[in-house]
């Protein structure tokens, strides 16, 4: 049975005032893993909304097969149900497929070959088959076992109700749960989030298998990288969102060649409009009916003077006509994307023989074993490790947030500053500007303004931060801390929804200047290209390299 396509066309969606999407259309074809980037609030999550019609579009219209999962950020469950419920509900349409199918086959063998209505019941058995098959259902039981395994929920009881479970288990069992359903059509927003190396691993092993369409939204370079084979950029571009056939590592090249395509078009069109601006201007002056003859021009002026007026006319009214033309059809300004441009993440510390921080026989009860860690003054340190190994634990106990069993031991007057994954201001009434500016102090604020490290746009300054989004809110938090550098900076999984042109700019600036950096991440990306040392924690391993 072949796979229906999703299609969309001419999406419009206004919120809050503002067109989020404007004309967006998208065809997605059964074997498309299909990418959506682009910086925070350019509407990814709004479009995967609309195409999942959890939304309704202001304009357009969008086509989606019946079958159709969407990762929502949110689990579509209440805090009581069990992981059992959840299972049972992933599993119920290949149960019903298998049922059906069953019950088709006996009615087959009642109904002799010659009755009018076997060839009904032939073709009804035929067509469930193929939807049986597309969608494994003999294997689902099989399947919902190797997922739970695979993205690391194998050993939790199935008893258990979501209400006991944490963000990060609640999140990777909706996963689950549509990986488990194969439906044709699945919609993914940020599914990465909250995934160690190996889920994160078999969640692409899972997607590349499966025979429809897929829809992503995510910040993950290397996800992205690993499974699509398209991508559409919404950021802001000549002629709307641009789709690049490839995965990401082929984006970026095509990427780099389109903005400066956009970039010499618009100056050479700014430099044609100046010159026939000019042009008409002076020419004009030339048929100025009270302009006086020159002397030259007496000898023989009435005998030239109608045909020169003529032509010097015609020459107006062609610059003109050039002139409306492309001012009516005229690219518009690239618009400056977010740059990151924070002069330095962290402050120089006093040198020392001794280091910013020590841990020595550190434990935090079920949480984190560590026998001995020395930051030192210029330390670059990336700590990684399987979920719940204790990373964000680590960042807590060093940041002095987090009271911990051993030696804990910090320099005088150390500063640090720590970057949590779940940022919550509190007063979400409160503008950025405003924000910014109280937590700062006015001299501060005033000496580093907000707008000058390139982490949020100018026309959000004056939202309400309990209207930006997650990553909004959390480049509001790191510029809170880059504003001030402290002498340690602690960043846990701060590439987390961040655009990935944001990471790339923020990995650059995390392997110079002064101070110390320490970095919790899951992210592959990065992690590939980090320069100094790691830190892995493991259950009953804790080990420290000098090298990436």
């Amino acid at each position: 049975m072949p796979q229906p396509a999703l299609l969309a066309h001419d999406l419009v969606r206004v919120l809050g005032g503002r067109r989020v999407l404007d004309g967006v259309s998208l065809t997605a074809s059964p074997g498309h893993r299909i990418g959506l980037i682009g910086e925070n609030g350019v509407g990814k999550s709004t479009l995967l909304r609309l195409l999942a019609g959890v939304d309704e579009p202001d304009a357009g219209t969008v086509s989606r097969p019946g079958n159709l999962g969407f990762l929502h950020q949110e689990m579509p469950f209440d805090a009581a149900s069990t992981i059992a419920a959840v299972l049972d509900e992933a599993l119920r349409e290949a149960r019903e497929d298998l049922a059906e199918l069953e019950r088709l086959s006996e009615e087959l063998a009642r109904v002799p070959e010659d009755d009018p209505g076997h060839r009904e019941l032939l073709d009804a058995y035929g067509r469930r088959l193929e939807r049986a098959q597309d969608r494994e259902s003999w294997d689902a039981d099989r399947r919902a076992a190797l997922v739970l395994d695979g993205l690391g929920l194998g050993t939790v009881g199935h008893d258990r109700t979501l209400g006991s479970l944490s963000g990060g288990q609640r999140s990777r069992l909706a996963l689950a749960a549509l990986l488990v359903r194969r439906p044709s059509a699945l919609l993914l927003d940020e599914p990465t989030n909250h995934l160690d190396d190996g889920a994160a691993a078999f969640l692409e092993e899972q997607i590349r298998g499966l025979p429809g369409t897929v829809v992503v939204a995510s910040h993950d370079r290397a996800f992205l990288d690993a499974v699509c084979t398209d991508l559409i950029d919404l950021d802001p571009a000549v002629d709307g969102p641009v789709r690049y056939g490839g995965d990401y590592s082929a984006y970026l090249g095509e990427k780099r060649a389109e903005r400066e395509r956009w970039e010499r078009r618009y100056a050479e069109e700014q430099e044609e409009l100046a010159a026939i601006r000019h042009s008409a201007g002076v020419t004009a002056h030339l048929v100025a009916p009270d302009r006086g003859r020159r002397d030259n021009e007496k000898m023989g002026y009435g005998h030239r003077a109608g045909r020169v007026q003529n032509q010097i006319s015609r020459r107006v009214r062609n610059a003109t006509r050039r002139l409306e033309e492309l001012e009516r059809t005229q690219v518009a300004e690239p618009p400056q994307p977010l740059r990151f441009a924070a002069a330095e993440l962290a402050a120089r510390a006093e040198d020392g023989p001794e280091p910013l921080v020590s841990l020595r026989d550190v434990r935090v009860p079920g949480r984190l074993v560590l026998d001995g860690l020395e930051v030192s003054a210029a330390d670059r340190l990336l700590v990684t490790g399987g979920n719940g190994a204790g990373k964000s634990t680590l960042l807590a106990v060093l940041a002095g947030r987090l009271p911990a069993d051993g030696e804990v031991r910090r320099r005088r007057g150390l500063t640090v500053g720590l970057l949590t994954q779940d940022t919550v201001f509190d007063r979400p009434d409160r503008t950025v500007r405003d924000t910014y500016e109280l937590s700062l102090g006015s001299r501060r604020a005033e000496k580093v303004p907000l707008g000058s490290l390139g982490l949020m746009h100018e026309a959000d300054l004056d939202k309400p931060v309990g209207r930006l989004s997650v990553g909004q809110r959390r480049r509001l938090a790191l510029a809170l801390l880059v504003a001030r550098p402290p002498q340690l900076l602690l960043l846990d999984e701060p590439t987390n929804h961040l655009s990935p042109r944001l990471c790339d700019e923020l990995e650059a600036a995390l392997g110079t200047g002064p101070g110390a950096i320490v970095v919790a991440s899951h992210d592959r990306w990065l992690r590939r290209r980090w320069q100094g040392r790691e830190l892995r924690l493991e259950p009953g391993q804790r080990e420290i390299s000098s090298g990436p």
